[in-house]
């Protein structure tokens, strides 16, 4: 590990990195909005940040904890930063971290995973990689390939692994067992509970969106409470 990936890492361990992040079309989808939402999150004790898009990334600029940046881009199975040029443009937009799908399915561009971390690297030393994976071989491919941090980002979205009702703790106690960078337990963490959860099981730190940054979801969740109860109560 490098001096500066090392240096990064202690400043994650046992911390919380918030997602922010809106899908488009949604009132909240504005770059300053997001950046707004991360210093908010920063207040709050955020170790790091992460966010969606080169606009985004800008807006956030001069954030006192790392940025984890990311570009979505796309309609294959691969859009977590698809291609090299995405993730050169992301580390470009000022990204501290850039998270590129760690799966090992075939990207746009054509190149293999390791191909773009070695791209990324030639152009942009200084830029750290976080692998969104989907399973215990994504990560084992993505070690190899050379990247900074292992998520688990894609845990129930890659075809490999079943879609848990929470954060896929089997996943992160693998991954942590079988390698040796840090690991980010990232997917369905909706609550305190699971979040200490997930850093029990092994997790280096915890990257939570939803349940922080996406109000319409929040939203809905304490209206089906109520609507059950009504029902209950009919």
């Amino acid at each position: 590990m490098s001096t500066l990936s090392s240096d990064i890492s202690d400043r994650l361990a046992g911390g919380l990195i918030v997602s922010c992040q809106a899908y488009p079309g949604e009132p909240m989808r504005d770059p300053r909005t997001m950046a707004q939402i991360a210093r908010a999150a920063v207040i709050g004790g955020a170790v790091a940040v992460r966010l969606q898009g080169i606009e985004d990334i800008r807006a956030a600029a001069g954030l006192d904890v790392p940025i984890v940046g990311l570009w979505k881009d796309g309609d294959a199975d691969v859009f977590i930063t698809p291609t090299l040029d995405h993730a050169r443009a992301v580390a470009d937009a000022g990204a501290d971290v850039v998270a590129i799908d760690g799966t090992r399915r075939p990207r746009p561009d054509g190149l293999t995973l390791a191909a773009t971390v070695a791209g990324l690297r030639d152009t942009h030393p200084r830029a750290l990689i976080m692998a969104d994976c989907g399973s215990l071989d994504d990560a084992i491919a993505s070690e190899e390939a050379g990247v900074d941090f292992l998520g688990t980002t894609l845990s129930g979205y890659s075809g490999e692994r079943e879609k848990t009702v929470g954060p896929d703790i089997e996943l992160i106690q693998q991954i942590a067992k079988r390698c040796t960078l840090p690991v980010i337990a990232e997917g369905r963490i909706h609550s305190p509970a699971h979040a200490a959860s997930a850093r029990q099981a092994g997790a280096h730190a915890v990257c939570v969106g939803t349940a922080i940054t996406h109000p319409s979801t929040i939203t809905g969740w304490f209206v089906s409470a109520l609507a059950d109860v009504s029902g209950e109560l009919a």
